[in-house]
């Protein structure tokens, strides 16, 4: 017989029992889907971080006060600012410092309540530095830097019950008005959960003594190294060991690795998936090579070759699970630009992984179908016949 006629009596074994290999190969698509999705979601996952971060940009720096030798709290000095913005590579900097006081709805909450908001002192060009931006109203700017007006982090706000701009929140024993609520600040959380004040306001009504908490630095983005191994000195010359020099891009970075753990045992199970799909391939070649006994002697008797009727069942299970991995490919790529989409993130599904899904399913069907077809090659005619 020739090659296309081994094919296509290789196929009508799947079409004469639709039913049963439709099920056969819906195990087969679960697992590739599963895979195909891990793998899809789990890029797009870092491609959206991977923006984010070539948005953010990555040559943003922060210093903060670290321990003293004895183990307490160190602070940066009152002048570090100005002495890291003299430093050559550095672009921009500006500061923040966390306040004693603290941030409630109304004046009749008990001073214990603080829900965990903190009161921060900020200069007005700390959005631009951060590359984040107001959600509603404006931020702080050199006027409203010096009167009682508040900008709170989108944590803050909700936890207050601030909706929109315009009322006050009682901070520092004193009512102070919300101008502005932020969006979330992907490279300084800790300002989602903070009210924002003045540095002028802060150092005149509350208690303020001018040291800095938290310096944020941009560099040239071809001297990051070269400016972090000098910040430390910079900032507090007298005690460089006392302070902490972070870049937060390299957290968002770690994030998207991180994520590999998870991908990994995702991909863990669409194999236990894919393996019992493998194994029901297997089951039905193997009942169907016993249900058609007496079509394999037959085809014996009247002069086909083992290699024949081997090739005729190999066919068989390597198309029904080619069927599944195609299927599998299709939904595993709906899955991820479904879940992509309503996360917001670049839709990004590697060819590596349906080339994989594709070549898998081929390979599964090729090694489910090897045991049945040497067993339906095996039947001797007259064995076979006599069960008819």
């Amino acid at each position: 017989m020739k090659a296309i006629d081994v094919l296509g009596l290789g196929l009508y074994g799947l079409r004469a029992r639709r039913l049963r290999s439709a099920l056969s190969a819906l195990g087969i698509a679960i697992g590739i889907a599963a895979m195909v999705s891990v793998a899809g979601i789990s890029e797009s996952s870092r491609a959206g971080v991977l923006s984010q971060l070539d948005r953010l940009g990555t040559n943003l720096l922060t210093v903060s006060p670290g321990r003293t030798f004895m183990g307490d709290q160190a602070e940066l000095p009152a002048e570090a600012t100005g002495m890291i913005g003299r430093l050559n590579g550095v672009q921009s900097v500006t500061s923040t410092a966390a306040l004693s006081a603290h941030v409630y709805r109304n004046d009749h909450i008990p001073t214990g309540e603080t829900g965990g908001l903190s009161v921060l002192a900020v200069r007005p060009d700390l959005l631009e530095q951060l590359g984040a931006s107001a959600a509603d109203g404006v931020f702080l700017n050199a006027a409203t830097s010096r009167y009682p007006a508040v900008v709170l982090g989108s944590f803050a706000a909700q936890h207050l019950g601030v909706d929109q701009p315009g009322v006050a929140v009682w901070l520092g024993g004193r009512w102070f008005a919300v101008v502005g609520i932020l969006n979330p600040v992907t490279l300084a959380p800790e300002l989602d959960s903070a009210a924002l004040v003045g540095w002028d306001v802060a150092l005149d009504l509350l208690g303020f003594d001018g040291h800095p908490a938290t310096e944020y630095v941009r560099t040239d983005p071809d001297r990051v190294q070269q400016v972090q191994s000098l910040l430390a000195a910079t900032a507090n010359p007298a005690h460089p060991e006392q302070v902490q020099v972070s870049r937060p891009s390299d957290a968002l970075a770690a994030r998207a690795v991180a994520n590999n753990a998870f991908t990994t045992l995702l991909l863990g199970l669409g194999s236990v998936a894919l393996l019992v799909g493998a194994i029901g391939v297997a089951n039905v070649m193997i009942i169907a090579v016993l249900e058609r006994r007496p079509e394999v002697g037959l085809r014996r008797a009247l002069g086909a070759s083992r290699s024949l009727i081997g090739a005729q069942f190999l066919i068989e299970a390597v198309f029904l699970s080619l069927a599944g991995g195609a299927a599998g490919c299709l939904l595993g790529t709906l899955a991820t630009v479904v879940y992509a989409l309503s996360q917001g993130w670049l839709l990004d599904v590697p060819p590596a992984a349906l080339t994989a899904g594709l070549a898998g399913a081929v390979l599964i069907g090729a090694i489910s179908g090897v045991y049945p077809a040497l067993r339906a090659a095996r039947l001797a005619p007259t064995e076979a016949l006599r069960t008819v």
